[in-house]
């Protein structure tokens, strides 16, 4: 097992590194292979922030601009998404001031402009199972915006984007205990919406 997890590390090392001097070269290829890879994952967390998918279509391609602007300061110790999703969040956030919101829930819960969209994990999904997903997300969108701001992106973070908790604490700029609490707050806020839900 310590042998498996020593070649996993080695493997995320290299390809850091390799990210690293990519981005450094501009290489095409790589940014294309980079956006392929976070092409349904990142417009679905920006589309989390923001509740409008033109507005997380513009962020997407505004998170990809600035990551070649940027990638000079991008440090192979970092997991590459953890950097990525720190970009896209703070392009979210300074987007969301301008609109002068009250409080930081205000910016990460905008109401309900734009039309919600799916982002699918996939595109090789039947029609059926296209279409269960969709109920499925709609539940469970329906769910999530009744949290509050701070614990949904959280959560999002880490069920939906399978981030773990220190690199969660990296991409919102919070101490892993605050990032802990906001997880158990929002797990606990979600079981009492479930349990309402079910009444």
């Amino acid at each position: 097992m310590e042998n498996i997890l020593c070649l996993y590390v080695n493997s995320m090392e290299l390809e850091t590194r390799e990210i690293a001097r990519g981005l450094r070269r501009r290489d095409p290829d790589l940014l294309d292979e980079l956006i392929g890879r976070y092409q349904f994952r990142l417009p679905r967390y920006l589309w989390t922030l923001t509740g409008n998918r033109a507005v997380a279509e513009d962020l997407f391609q505004e998170t990809w601009i600035r990551v070649l602007e940027k990638s000079h300061l991008y440090n192979p110790q970092w997991r590459f998404e953890t950097w990525l999703f720190s970009i896209a969040r703070n392009l979210a956030i300074d987007l969301l001031r301008q609109r002068q919101p009250e409080s930081l829930d205000a910016l990460l819960n905008p109401g309900d402009e734009g039309t919600p969209r799916e982002w699918p994990d996939c595109e090789s999904a039947t029609p059926f199972e296209a279409a269960a997903a969709g109920e499925q997300a709609e539940n469970i969108k329906h769910v999530l915006r009744r949290l509050p701001a701070e614990a949904r992106e959280v959560l999002v973070l880490r069920f939906q984007e399978d981030l773990d908790l220190s690199e969660i604490a990296e991409v919102v700029n919070a101490p892993l205990s605050t990032v802990k609490s906001r997880l158990y707050r929002g797990l606990e806020a979600l079981r009492n919406v479930l349990e309402e839900e079910a009444v």
